[in-house]
């Protein structure tokens, strides 16, 4: 198979980031995440280039991005939560290992609390714009999705662990496991 061993994909606070982090360390393979390569490549953050382009022409931007993303990487990764919504994304993600992170409401309130930098949810209530968009993009993301996982199991290295088995995936054993 060519292409990442696992991609993710979620709504926003699912944790699509640290859990690609984790699996990646788990696995020994390289980690990706679309959102730092659209970064890498313009030059500029997100909220500047949502400020200045707008939101279609991110998308668009967004799109390109996976395809080559998804054309280079070998390893784990992780996409923003709009990406999928891209009327290419289906074939772009066809026949790979899709993960859906699927995460409750009360994981996501204290997550937003911390406030990162997410442009799709400024404005008065950012968790209301959450619901929103996670209802709007829910039956996408399930379409997707060869596996769901649920992001709130622990940590996120323990999220890891439920996809390599969800998946199969082989790993390399740690010494700790080694003498259990």
């Amino acid at each position: 198979m060519t292409g990442p061993v696992a991609v993710l994909i979620g709504p926003m606070a699912a944790g699509k980031t640290s859990v690609g982090r984790a699996l990646a360390a788990r696995l020994g393979v390289p980690f990706a995440d679309l959102d730092a390569l659209i970064v890498q490549e313009a030059g500029r953050t997100i909220p500047d280039i949502f400020a200045d382009e707008g939101e279609p022409a991110f998308r668009e931007r967004e799109a390109r991005s996976l395809v080559r993303a998804v054309a280079h990487q070998r390893g784990v990764l992780s996409l923003g939560g709009g990406a999928p919504m891209h009327a290419g994304a289906a074939s772009t993600l066809r026949d790979l290992p899709v993960v859906l992170l699927e995460i409750d409401e009360e994981t996501v309130a204290r997550r937003l609390a911390h406030g990162v930098g997410r442009p799709m949810l400024s404005g008065e209530d950012p968790m209301a714009r959450w619901r929103e968009l996670a209802a709007a993009r829910a039956e996408t993301y399930r379409g997707l999705a060869t596996h769901r996982i649920d992001a709130a199991l622990g940590s996120p290295d323990r999220v890891a662990l439920a996809i390599i088995d969800a998946l199969q995936l082989q790993r390399p054993a740690r010494p700790q496991e080694e003498t259990e």
